[in-house]
């Protein structure tokens, strides 16, 4: 796929799910770019939008706000919070899309396989949707996203960093790289009816074992990684104050992780934006004021 393809006139791109952290990249990205960006929202507002965006709020209870909101939009890139929202909400906005007439949809999924573990089975469903309608579209399907790390940032900081992942493998990815590779997909006007999916990975898997030396190079502290049962975790989880449904999909990712299910390395992100993906070390580096302690040491 390349970015270079035909734009006529300046197209109108909504992004729904535009003050997640895909969807705000996305939308600054976007803005230098010859094509009119409308961010769809349920809050109406956000800081994490560049000063000056077009935002849209939206009303899943309310299907004709949808429709106004999509009304003259040639694109669309379509993400959701994780919830048990997502499937019914993700389906009325490609059904709104359909019947305003957009041209490409855009959807952020999640790369693994066919399995009841949410959220995986909720983007299996949408996908599904997706896959019936008489419209071009390009699903994005990335492995876990390296934020996901960011939960460990107290726990790192108090010593107490742990989980049932074990010693797997997993190619974590950066929200930013698939955001390059979702501005990408809206731009390029020579595939607008096709249908097409992309697995994007980091460039190489990573255990938490190696996320933990990195990151005790990094403080110049020892950081261990507690390897738990899932049954003390979850207890863990919901005494540091995590909700039922949150804790749940927690668990799933680290088995997950534990499986090696998404160890899988692609070269997509740098096949279609020409730069290599960006490591978890960078991540980790860009993130490191968070896994100090107070009382801590920071590598310089």
């Amino acid at each position: 796929m390349s970015s270079h393809g035909p734009i006529t006139a300046r197209p109108r791109i909504a992004v729904a799910g535009a003050t997640g952290r895909v969807g705000a990249a996305l939308v600054g990205g976007l803005a230098y770019d010859a094509v009119d960006i409308v961010a769809l929202s349920r809050r109406g507002s956000s800081s994490r939008l560049p000063v000056g965006t077009n935002i849209v709020e939206i009303d899943f209870d309310r299907p004709a706000s949808l429709l106004d909101a999509l009304t003259g939009t040639e694109r669309l890139f379509l993400a959701h919070g994780t919830s048990d929202q997502q499937v019914g909400n993700e389906i009325a906005m490609i059904d709104a899309a359909v019947a305003a007439g957009v041209s490409h949809i855009v959807k952020l999924s999640a790369m693994g396989p066919p399995t009841r573990l949410h959220p995986f089975d909720w983007h299996m469903r949408v996908e599904a949707h997706l896959a019936e309608q008489a419209i071009g579209y390009t699903v994005l399907r990335p492995s876990c996203f390296v934020d996901v790390l960011a939960r460990a940032k107290e726990p790192v900081s108090k010593g107490t960093w742990g989980g049932t992942a074990g010693a797997g493998r997993v190619n974590l990815i950066d929200t930013r790289d698939v955001a390059d590779v979702a501005r990408i997909a809206l731009l390029d006007g020579q595939f607008l009816t096709s249908q097409r999916a992309y697995h994007l990975t980091g460039p190489k898997a990573v255990s938490m074992p190696d996320i933990a030396d990195e990151l005790s190079s990094l403080v110049h502290r020892p950081v261990p990684y507690a390897h738990r049962t899932p049954e003390e975790h979850r207890d863990v989880l919901i005494a540091s104050g995590t909700g039922e449904m949150v804790a749940d999909l927690l668990l799933g990712l680290d088995r997950i992780f534990l499986e090696g299910v998404l160890a899988e390395t692609t070269t997509t992100v740098a096949e279609l934006t020409g730069r290599e993906a960006r490591s978890t070390s960078r991540w980790l580096h860009d993130n490191i004021s968070g896994f100090v302690s107070s009382s801590g040491s920071l590598a310089v």
